[in-house]
């Protein structure tokens, strides 16, 4: 084989094995990528049961619900116009409670519940995730902020 054949082959090996790497690196993350939806926005689109995604909104009053195991927990995410119902099994952060902002890593079961396998909790009395903030507001589904109050 020439010199020149040579280079070429050893060229399309090249090109072939990072066009290869590419395709198998998007395959795995696709399996990793969590999109964020409020209620609203989950009830709206009508997510694929069992697809991996983040739900945002605000613990519903009086929702939570301790299993007899020790470690579930059932509690409603609401964004003022929808709610869906959440079950989580693990020790939930000590700043998960009613009426604050939370974020539900995990996916939608068929019958429109969710199955977390992560919760992420507020900072302060008045905080909110940005993301919780910036959904809610472009989905509609809350009333924006009032003067002088923060987000």
């Amino acid at each position: 084989m020439k010199a020149k054949h040579q280079r070429l082959t050893l060229a399309v090996l090249a090109i072939v094995a990072v066009v290869g790497a590419a395709l198998l690196a998007m395959s795995a993350l696709k399996d990793q990528a969590a999109y964020f939806y409020t209620p609203t926005d989950a009830v709206r689109d009508g997510v694929q049961p069992g697809r991996a995604v983040r739900l945002g909104g605000m613990v519903a009053d009086r929702s939570i619900v301790r299993e007899p195991d020790g470690v579930t927990v059932r509690f409603v995410v609401t964004d003022g116009a929808q709610t869906v119902p959440v079950r989580y099994t693990g020790i939930v952060p000590d700043l998960f409670k009613e009426n604050s902002g939370v974020v539900a890593e995990g996916a939608f079961v068929p019958g429109g519940g969710f199955v977390a396998t992560n919760i992420l909790a507020k900072h302060d009395e008045r905080y909110m995730p940005p993301q919780v903030v910036g959904e809610m507001h472009k989905s509609e589904s809350i009333a924006p902020a009032k003067p002088g109050g923060r987000t």
